[in-house]
Order: structure tokens, then C-alpha cells, then sequence
């Protein structure tokens, strides 16, 4: 008798695809969104910090490495290394034990993502610079009603030990990445999204197999709405006046697949 070899991956069902969306919490203050043992991820983790004008916080990152992005507002960074003033969507990464005070300027949004340490990396700040010139931190991917911006604000050519983490900046109602893939074998993911006040929402989609619509997860998703990929195919899409805009998350399993080249496309929609 031939067997035949069942392709949908058994998970259990708290970390189903159902599970994976977690709205992040809007009240003053340092907040945990995702962890290991939340949402099936295992090396990627997601935290917000909320601070309103004048308020003050010291990030520990204890053994975390952190890329730090500010999603609105205005804030002062010290640290043994920096000192700077953030604007909106300007950033920073730390390695681990290291301590950053931030002191609020304006009501601010911060949206960290964080991995294990292994001792590579170091402090750096980056500026937003809309304008930038295309190169290996403003990309362009995708074409037509699925082209969109990219903008590491952890690119894989900057040493680091587990993470790659960006902004993409959908166009108006289109796709965003787009066609679908899935790197789960090497690395985990997680779209922080911002940008999307209510009316207006966006839809997350989470599949395991190739080629298969009838078996997808769909999570409509909003401002604040963070949706964990520990493995799976994730294209999204937003409604028409609504550009799909969200920081993301990648951390690698293991050292040697810390890159951006490890995602596999579904074929069925190449």
C-alpha cells in the first residue's frame, strides 16, 4: 500500500496561525508583545514602549541584542556610546548589556525587536533619510500593485548576531510581500504595524502549503496589531486609501543564517 505523505504541518493549537496576532498595548510604558513560548516563536522577540512628553526610561537590554525603531514622537538617547536626538522612524540597535536612557521630547512610540545575544554587534544610530539613494539599506521590491519600500534600519552587512529588522512602506491598497514565501527552516518573523488608524486595515495572511487559498489564516490588521511568523507563507494586502506599513522582525535560528536571502517563494503564484 503506497503511503501518502500529509503536508500540512501539525501544530499544536495554542500556537496555531489563529494564535499569532496579539494587539500591543497602548498604556504608558515597557511592554513585553512577543517571547518565546508566545505565538510558536522560539528565537524572535517584540516589545513596545510607550512614553509620553517628558517621561524618562533606561532600556536594559541585558542578554538581548535590540533594534529600536521610533514609530512617532520626538526623543533624547544616552548611552556610554550615544547620544542623539530621534525623530519619527529614526532608530538604534544595542548588543547585549547595554543600557540606553530615553527621555521622551513629544508623546512616543517606540517598537523594539529583539534576539539572543552571541556577543557580535555594536552601538550605531541611524537617521531616516526618506530620499535615500538606492543600495543595501532603501530598497525597492516587488512591481505594479505589489511594489513597495524597503528600509533596513538593521541591514545584514551591519554585524549583528541574530537579527535583520526594516520598515516596508506599502503603496496605496497594494500588496506587500508579494509574491508569498516563507523562510521558517532559518529565520522568524514578525510584522509590527503602524500607520493604519481604524477605519482603515490591512489583511495578514498565513499559509503552510504551496499553492493552497483554501487552507490560509487571514488576521485584519490595524495600528498597534503585531502578527508573529515563527514559519508559513505571509504575503498582506491593505484596502483601497490605505497604505500597508509595518516594522519588521527577522532573527535567525543560528549564526550562519543571519541573511536576507534565505526566503523560498511559493511557485504557484511566481
Amino acid at each position: 500500500m503506497q503511503h501518502i505523505r500529509r503536508l500540512t504541518k501539525e501544530v499544536p493549537p495554542e500556537k496555531s496561525p489563529q494564535e499569532w496576532k496579539i494587539p500591543s498595548p497602548v498604556i504608558e510604558g515597557f511592554h513585553e508583545v512577543i517571547s518565546p513560548g508566545k505565538t510558536g516563536c522560539e528565537f524572535a522577540y517584540m516589545y513596545r514602549l510607550n512614553l509620553t512628553s517628558g517621561k524618562e526610561y533606561v532600556l536594559d537590554s541585558g542578554r538581548l541584542e535590540m533594534n529600536v525603531l521610533l514609530i512617532n514622537g520626538k526623543s533624547h538617547i544616552k548611552s556610554e556610546k550615544l547620544e542623539e536626538c530621534m525623530n519619527k522612524f529614526d532608530s538604534f540597535y544595542i548588543p547585549g548589556k547595554t543600557r540606553v536612557k530615553i527621555r521622551a521630547l513629544e508623546n512616543c512610540i517606540f517598537y523594539i525587536g529583539a534576539a539572543e545575544c552571541e556577543g557580535i554587534g555594536k552601538e550605531f544610530f541611524r537617521k531616516y533619510i526618506k530620499d535615500l539613494p538606492l543600495g543595501e539599506i532603501r530598497q525597492i521590491h516587488g512591481n505594479g500593485v505589489c511594489e513597495r519600500d524597503v528600509y533596513f534600519t538593521l541591514n545584514p552587512e551591519v554585524p549583528a548576531s541574530r537579527l535583520i529588522c526594516g520598515i516596508t512602506f506599502g503603496r496605496n491598497g497594494s500588496w506587500t510581500s508579494w509574491p508569498p514565501h516563507q523562510h521558517g527552516e532559518h529565520l522568524e518573523e514578525i510584522y509590527c504595524y503602524f500607520g493604519m488608524p481604524p477605519p482603515g486595515f490591512g489583511m495578514h495572511i498565513v499559509y503552510c502549503n504551496p499553492g493552497k487559498p483554501d487552507e490560509i489564516t487571514v488576521h485584519i490588521v490595524k495600528e498597534g496589531d503585531v502578527v508573529a511568523m515563527p514559519y508559513g507563507y505571509h504575503p498582506t494586502v491593505a484596502i483601497p486609501g490605505v497604505k500597508n506599513t509595518y516594522f519588521w522582525i527577522l532573527a535567525a535560528k543560528k549564526l550562519e543564517s543571519r541573511r536576507y536571502d534565505l526566503s523560498e517563494a511559493d511557485r504557484y503564484y511566481i
